[in-house]
């Protein structure tokens, strides 16, 4: 049985206080530290690169679990990995050779992971997944927060749980504490959540609400 990760995204966080931000985030509960990483062009929004993470590492023990939202995710391996990620998380709609990609992840010491965008079929993470460390089911469409959860994606994540039940699956994009039931009971367990937990008068309670929810649903599978 998979347990259950919090992974707050820091794209919802203070940018002026990032270090603090993780440190407060990690304090509360959290399991990892989520980096939403978009150049412009594999998504219209522009966030942050290598040198921020090269800058928070000193700053924060956590996981940094880094989703790259960009094209020709090859170039910046050995940049995130020499940065100090924990975690280097591909879209498949932005490689052409997603296995050589995965291996040179993890030859750079760090966890592999893939992400699919709402429309793309879950089935072409099948010939990868025994090799990946987590898969990312994106439940909005990839480049800005605060968008609205897509419950329609969950099938991808009950199909993903039914064929690996060991596999760490993320989920990303507008959960909640309204819908995150909904995602546990498909089979999510790492759940990524920013506007709902910083903008939460009790962001700790978010945290502990959505492990148990998790843990919940892990335990009745």
């Amino acid at each position: 049985m998979v347990v259950a990760k919090i992974a707050p995204s820091l794209l919802s966080s203070d940018f002026a206080c990032l270090a603090q931000e993780c440190e407060r985030m990690l304090a509360l509960g959290a399991d990892y530290l989520h980096m939403d990483v978009m150049d412009g062009h594999f998504v219209p929004n522009l966030t942050l690169g290598a040198p921020i993470i090269k800058c928070l590492r000193p700053h924060t023990k956590g996981f940094l679990d880094c989703h790259l939202m960009v094209s020709h995710p090859e170039q910046w391996v050995d940049d995130f990995a020499s940065a100090g990620a924990d975690l280097f998380c591909f879209h498949i709609e932005a490689t052409e050779d997603a296995a050589t990609l995965i291996d040179r992840i993890h030859a750079k010491g760090m966890k592999a992971g893939m992400a699919v965008k709402p429309k793309t079929p879950i089935d072409v993470v099948y010939p990868f997944a025994s090799n990946l460390d987590q898969v990312l089911v994106m439940t909005v469409e990839p480049g800005f927060g605060g968008q609205a959860f897509m419950p329609e994606c969950m099938q991808k994540v009950s199909d993903l749980r039914s064929k690996f039940p060991e596999l760490d699956i993320q989920v990303d994009g507008g959960l909640d504490t309204e819908n995150i039931a909904v995602a546990a009971k498909a089979g999510a367990n790492v759940i990524v959540a920013g506007s709902s937990i910083f903008k939460a008068k009790s962001p700790g309670e978010v945290i502990s609400l959505f492990r148990k929810t998790v843990d919940e649903a892990q335990t009745a599978m």
